[in-house]
């Protein structure tokens, strides 16, 4: 009970900070501007080279004829839907934690990716869509003469 007497304002924001990541996480909102919390499907990797950047999609169990992926705007947008086999007839099911049903994740992506060249591929229930920089952005070693 004393500690609770002598609290600093620093403790009560992080208290406030901690109950809104909670909420959020709760929620099933976004936690950044750039990606949304743990349960949005699929569940994403974003990483970035000099020369491009990377996203990989965790998505097992995919049509790749219902998955769409389209760069506009700088966004990233991943839409598709995936169904589970039904249970057998007469069967029950006991719990069931694989997503099912249409998804869309939409992903920020930096001023200097170049739209016209993407790459998509889908492999082992990993969606690898690689975006590459823009030339004129990229380092270049100047000449000293």
């Amino acid at each position: 009970m004393v500690a609770t007497l002598f609290r600093t304002p620093a403790s009560l924001f992080a208290d406030l900070d901690h109950l809104q990541r909670e909420m959020e996480r709760s929620f099933g909102l976004p936690t950044s501007i750039r990606a949304a919390g743990g349960s949005a499907f699929p569940a994403i990797n974003i990483g970035s080279t000099a020369d491009a950047v990377e996203v990989y999609a965790f998505a097992p169990g995919l049509d790749t004829s219902k998955l769409d992926v389209m760069v506009d705007n700088n966004l990233l947008t991943l839409v598709g839907e995936r169904k589970l086999a039904e249970p057998p007839k007469g069967g029950s099911v006991y719990a069931e934690e694989r997503f099912d049903g249409a998804f869309r994740r939409v992903i920020s992506l930096p001023d200097d990716v170049d739209p016209a060249q993407v790459e998509a591929r889908y492999t082992d229930g990993v969606l690898r869509v690689r975006i590459a920089r823009k030339a004129a952005v990229q380092p270049r070693r100047i000449a000293i003469n």
